[in-house]
């Protein structure tokens, strides 16, 4: 199934879908500021602040190609695995925290069809805090080869968007581009029982990538 992307060449880096109410407006101004600081230095010391800014974003929304591991469960998020938590129904939470550094853009960690996309509205507590179980977040959940796969978007403090890219009904390939959400965050899993988790907690993950599941 082709990406919900524009497609890049492999190996290259594309702007993340979602990223213009942010990265259009900064890039404006650091441009502006840029042209008209050749004559003002009142603009020249506003260039560098703008500037620096403009770049900031363009390094945020950053989408990366990959090379989709092979293997039952793969990581949807860039970032750290910040607990694995059995659930009361069998299952495994493996909680991803996202910091600013990371790619933000989230991808499906097996292929199937999406079942549901639900937007939760809520508070917007810091993504590695307990409560922000409770944060603003989009739930999905997918049909697939091990049944029913639950993920979690959750936002953080400073992001409070979360942008699906594909609704309801649609056919995904494994590590395929999902959704966004802008600015630190947080993605959680949930591992069918049965299912071995193959990651620690503090270990790094990257989407697309890194294998969740153990055979």
């Amino acid at each position: 199934m082709p990406d919900s992307q524009t497609s890049a060449p492999r190996g290259g880096v594309r702007l993340a879908r979602g990223a213009s109410p942010w990265l259009l407006p900064t890039v404006a101004t650091a441009a502006l500021s840029l042209t008209r600081a050749r004559r003002s230095g009142r603009w020249a010391a506003v260039a560098v602040p703008t500037t620096a800014l403009a770049a900031g974003m363009l390094w945020f929304f950053r989408d990366p190609e990959r090379e989709i591991t092979q293997g039952r469960v793969i990581s949807p998020a860039d970032g750290v695995v910040q607990s694995i938590m059995p659930w009361k129904d069998g299952r495994t939470r493996v909680a991803i925290f996202m910091s600013p550094l990371n790619v933000h853009v989230n991808r499906a960690p097996l292929a199937g069809t999406v079942t549901s996309v639900e937007h939760i509205p809520g508070g917007f507590v810091p993504a590695f805090n307990k409560e922000s179980e409770n944060n603003e977040r989009v739930v999905w959940h997918f049909d697939t080869e091990l049944g029913d796969i639950e993920m979690v978007q959750i936002a953080g403090a400073v992001a409070r968007r979360i942008v699906p890219y594909i609704p309801q009904g649609t056919k995904v390939e494994q590590g395929e581009r999902i959704g966004l959400i802008r600015f630190g965050s947080r993605v959680d899993i949930y591992l069918p029982e049965g299912v071995d988790v193959a990651v620690e907690v503090g270990q790094a993950t990257t989407a697309g990538v890194t294998r969740i599941d153990r055979d």
